[in-house]
């Protein structure tokens, strides 16, 4: 039976990981699972393992933070020796953070095939740094899982294999099926005085939307204009909160900062809203699926299927295109989405078929 090594290092990453560990355990497959450290505290990494019954990481890489060059570097001079010691068949890396990159190298450094999930999107926007991150993990690896249909242009138009590429869906919504009674039992509104269909959720940590105090303080003035109508609670990002500090901008009363929440916590916002405003991606994908109107502050997005078939908007962060938006769904003008092609619950059964048959 076939021995995987997972590599995972920031809260993207867990809630892709949990549902391709329990199958492949299912399976009998060997599975050791390594954590970079670069997402190392309580509410950013640990209760994620604990809610999503992810066991223990067998190494801890203990990166810590810093600047992407010096994760990169840490990452690669730390895990390769460990790849070689442990010689997996095959090393998985998911999503598009800076463990992702790292690992992928890694992993062709010590001369171990590569499986990257979540495979092919692209924003085409170079001024974000997982754009890179992504085209790193897909060039160095052997297997690409893609969730959607562009994903397989994107690739195909770089020039990797059709053999190598897999249409599989999106692993994110395995674990937000199997999470969803739980979520029903959090009192994360019950906590915050929240009336279902009567807030909005607000994420922001994209750094073109927070690190310029100029467009951080514009945005801040639309999203109060909402919030005079619709009270927003926003789990901040630690980025977020230090640029808000750091330039002086309040929010103002309607819009109540919170710590960064537990993914239970987050589906249990997410499902209750009566939409969501953000940067994120996985929140564009977890929206699509609920049925929650997504107005995405950002001028692309990689997952266009969210716009194509679910429902988020690109709204940018242009003030009226971002007011009249909130209007439509005031209004009950807001489109109805569908549920995309094998956004199913069941991805990570497609890719250990495919895996352990190699």
């Amino acid at each position: 039976m076939k021995n995987f090594m997972i590599l995972a290092g920031a809260r993207p990453n867990f809630m892709k990981i949990a549902p391709l560990n329990a199958v492949l355990r299912a399976r009998g497959a060997g599975v050791c699972i390594v954590h970079t450290g670069q997402h190392y505290d309580q509410n950013m990494s640990e209760v994620f393992f604990k809610e999503l019954a992810i066991p223990e990481p067998d190494l801890n890489l203990g990166i810590g933070s810093g600047d992407r060059q010096t994760q990169t570097k840490k990452i690669i001079d730390t895990l390769v020796p460990v790849l070689r010691d442990r010689s997996p068949d095959m090393l998985i890396v998911v999503g598009d953070v800076t463990s992702t990159a790292a690992g992928a190298m890694a992993g062709v450094m010590a001369h171990i095939p590569v499986v990257h999930v979540e495979a092919g999107l692209r924003s085409f926007n170079w001024k974000m740094p997982e754009e890179l991150n992504r085209m790193i993990a897909d060039h160095y690896s052997d297997r690409l899982f893609v969730n959607e249909p562009s994903g397989l242009e994107n690739l195909k138009h770089e020039g990797v294999a059709d053999e190598r590429v897999h249409l599989v869906g999106n692993i994110m919504i395995d674990t937000l099926r199997r999470a969803e009674p739980h979520a029903a039992k959090s009192n994360i509104l019950g906590v915050h005085s929240l009336v279902p269909r009567a807030y909005g959720l607000l994420t922001l940590h994209r750094p073109e939307n927070v690190d310029q105090p100029a467009v951080l303080k514009a945005l801040g003035q639309t999203l109060s204009i909402i919030a005079s109508r619709l009270p927003l609670i926003f789990p901040v990002h630690p980025r977020t909160k230090a640029r808000l500090v750091e330039h002086g901008i309040d929010l103002g009363p309607r819009i109540r900062l919170i710590d960064p929440v537990g993914y239970l916590d987050m589906l249990a916002l997410t499902k209750n809203a009566k939409l969501a405003l953000t940067d994120s991606g996985g929140l564009q994908e977890e929206t699509t699926v609920l049925g929650v109107p997504c107005l995405t502050l950002r001028e692309q997005t990689e997952r266009p299927i969210t716009v194509e078939v679910g429902t988020s908007e690109i709204v940018g962060r242009d003030a009226q295109t971002i007011l009249n938006a909130a209007e439509r769904v005031h209004r009950g003008e807001w489109k109805i989405g569908r549920i995309p092609d094998l956004w199913d619950g069941r991805v990570a059964e497609r890719i250990a078929d495919i895996l352990l048959n190699l």
